[in-house]
């Protein structure tokens, strides 16, 4: 819970408190849902046979660290990789691997593991999905429990999630490809596969993606698509602003936040893209990037692409000033004593050409700035809304954010300003997508 006090506005807590309420109607937004993201989620996580099981007893984990449980169901190949024993003491529930298994499962003792496992679920999860389980599941085959269970699955409720993993020769073969298409119309949902090196020794696509990836995209499946339809534009982290070949101008923004708010965004179902200065941060799944390094190479890849934007979010920490005349060489020390002379112009401020552009006076192009600040949180934070002529205004107090995994946020509009709490910076950019969807798609 975030305390108001001098460290966040630059005023004791209780003088801070009576001013916020009387310069604004201020209403503290309550504490950011932190729960796991898969909380309360049922998976039943199948394992076809391929050297990629090993990612299965990580990708178990996983799941379970994201608040969801876990049942394990295995085909006979799958047991010639992993044992049922390392995934039962991973998902703390018996592993199936029969159809004959006289086992109780789902609550039931009737014999039949192919309905009562499906029933409870959730989802799904077949990773790693092989080229001949696509193949069995496309053509409806029911020889073992796995493929049994997928057949006898409601589908209308209970959504299949296919992790393909194959050499990367079988992978791209036309009776793959076209399998997996089928899979899709018929209401299959392919993850996709990632690229590099393979068991076999080759290299190319067909590598089942890693379990980090395989939950961001479960998280994703399963979050409200509140901006379907939506293309975002966001912005992210600092600036570079050469003095020569080997200095420049920059500031300590690491990027966190505004691919936090990208991936955020792309969960709720928007198209989304994400020009980012010069950080160090991998590209969330399923995001179009464009790396930049300075204040004027941010502008011009958020112009080319603005006009087709309907969400901008300008988060990044743009450099107001650039030196004029950067030196071509390295500038040295002569031992003078004298300091190099440096003028500086002022960038172009990139909100509000977005704010002025024909879209957003058309009203087709919502806009919401970001002010990162050092005092006067507030204050500040209204001037700026008010004077780039945006909706919404997101502050925060820079020295305590930048690089942090957490943040605090305050959103100004119109209306006036809402507290959100500190919390993680991928929680606090799923809240802020709420805000926003709320906004450009009223009740």
């Amino acid at each position: 819970m975030l305390i108001i006090g001098a460290d966040l506005f630059g005023r004791t807590r209780s003088a801070q408190t009576d001013t916020l309420r009387s310069m604004t109607s201020f209403s503290p937004m309550a504490p950011a849902d932190e729960l796991p993201e898969l909380n309360g989620k049922h998976i039943v996580l199948g394992l076809s046979g391929g050297i990629a099981c090993y990612k299965a007893a990580e990708l178990c984990r996983a799941l379970i660290k994201a608040g969801a449980s876990v049942q394990v169901v295995m085909t006979e190949s799958a047991e010639q990789f992993i044992t049922p024993v390392t995934m039962q003491a991973l998902s703390g529930r018996p592993v199936f691997t029969s159809q004959w298994d006289t086992r109780a499962s789902g609550g039931q003792d009737n014999n039949m593991a192919h309905i009562n496992l499906s029933r409870e679920a959730d989802a799904i999860l077949i990773a790693p999905c092989s080229a001949d389980f696509i193949a069995k599941l496309l053509h409806g085959r029911a020889d073992d429990l796995l493929s049994l269970m997928c057949l006898a699955r409601p589908v209308a409720t209970v959504p299949l999630l296919i992790a393909p993993a194959m050499n990367r020769e079988m992978y791209v073969h036309p009776a793959t490809q076209r399998n997996l298409a089928q899979l899709q119309s018929d209401g299959a949902t392919v993850l996709g596969v990632g690229s590099g090196f393979q068991a076999c020794g080759e290299t190319g696509d067909g590598r089942m993606l890693e379990p980090g990836e395989l939950l961001e995209e479960i998280i994703a499946f399963f979050t409200p698509k509140s901006l379907a339809g939506q293309r975002v534009l966001v912005t992210a982290g600092p600036t570079y602003e050469a003095i020569d070949p080997v200095r420049g101008i920059t500031n300590l923004s690491s990027g966190k936040m505004g691919f936090a708010v990208a991936r955020a965004a792309r969960e709720a179902g928007a198209d989304v893209t994400l020009v980012a200065g010069p950080v160090n941060l991998p590209t969330p799944r399923g995001i179009t990037r464009i790396d930049v390094k300075s204040a004027s190479d941010m502008l011009e890849a958020v112009m080319n692409r603005a006009q087709r934007a309907t969400v901008f979010i300008a988060n990044a920490a743009v450099a107001d000033w650039r030196p004029d005349a950067p030196s071509t060489q390295k500038i040295k020390k002569d031992g003078s004593g004298q300091t190099p002379q440096l003028d500086f112009v002022e960038n172009q401020d990139i909100l509000a050409t977005v704010a002025q552009s024909a879209a957003a006076q058309r009203g087709k192009l919502f806009c919401v700035g970001f002010a990162a600040e050092s005092h006067n949180l507030l204050e500040n934070a209204q001037t700026k809304r008010s004077r780039k002529n945006v909706p919404l205004l997101v502050g925060n107090i820079g020295p305590d954010t930048f690089g942090q995994d957490h943040n605090a946020l305050l959103l100004v509009d119109s209306k006036g300003a809402t507290e959100m709490p500190r919390a993680a910076k991928l929680t606090l950019a799923r809240q802020l997508v709420k805000e926003i969807a709320a906004r450009i798609n009223p009740p």
